[in-house]
C-alpha cells in the first residue's frame, strides 16, 4: 500500500505558505521597529538644539523620510506574502526592541541613539535576511539586503562624526 506524500501548500508566489507566514510575522516586528525609530528621528529631529543645529536638522529629516519610506515598503511586503500589517501603537511598543528616545536635544546624545537603533534594525533584518533566503525569497531577500546596506553606510557615517575633533 502506497502512502500519499503531503505536498507542500505553495502561495501564489511560489514560497511555501508556512514559511512565509513566519516571515511576514518577521516583518511585522520589522515595521513596529521602524516606527519606533521613525518617531525617534522626528523627535530628535524637532528637538535638536546647539551649533550643529542647521546640518542634523537637515540629516535628521532625510533619516525619517527615508524610514518612512521603507515602512511603507515593509508593510507592502507583508501583504504581498499575505499576511496583515500591524498598524496600532499598542503593536508597535509591544514588538519593541529599540531605545525609546525622549526630549533628546543634544547632538551627540542623537546620534547615538541613532546608531543604537540602527544596529538593532540589522539583527532583525539579518535574522529575517536569513529566513528568506531559507525559501529562496527574493523580494524580501532583495529588500533585506537594501537595506542593510544602506543602514551600515549610515552607521559608518554617524560613526565618523562622533569621532569628530572638536
Amino acid at each position: 500500500m502506497k502512502t500519499k506524500q503531503k505536498k507542500e501548500e505553495i502561495n501564489i508566489l511560489g514560497l511555501p505558505i508556512k514559511e512565509a507566514e513566519v516571515i511576514a510575522a518577521e516583518l511585522n516586528i520589522l515595521l513596529s521597529n521602524f516606527q519606533i525609530y521613525y518617531q525617534n528621528l522626528r523627535g530628535i529631529h524637532w528637538n535638536i538644539r546647539g551649533k550643529r543645529f542647521f546640518d542634523l536638522h537637515v540629516k535628521f529629516e532625510e533619516l525619517y523620510n527615508d524610514a518612512q519610506l521603507k515602512i511603507d515598503m515593509i508593510a507592502e511586503r507583508v501583504l504581498t506574502l499575505g499576511g496583515i500589517p500591524l498598524h496600532t501603537f499598542d503593536d508597535y511598543i509591544a514588538n519593541n526592541r529599540l531605545e525609546v528616545g525622549k526630549n533628546i536635544s543634544k547632538d551627540t546624545d542623537a546620534v547615538n541613539l541613532i546608531m543604537t537603533s540602527l544596529a538593532d534594525l540589522l539583527k532583525i533584518e539579518r535574522v529575517i535576511l536569513d529566513e528568506s533566503a531559507k525559501i529562496n525569497d527574493e523580494g524580501t531577500n532583495s529588500m533585506m539586503g537594501d537595506f542593510i546596506k544602506e543602514q551600515e553606510k549610515t552607521m559608518w557615517m554617524m560613526k565618523a562624526w562622533s569621532e569628530e575633533e572638536i
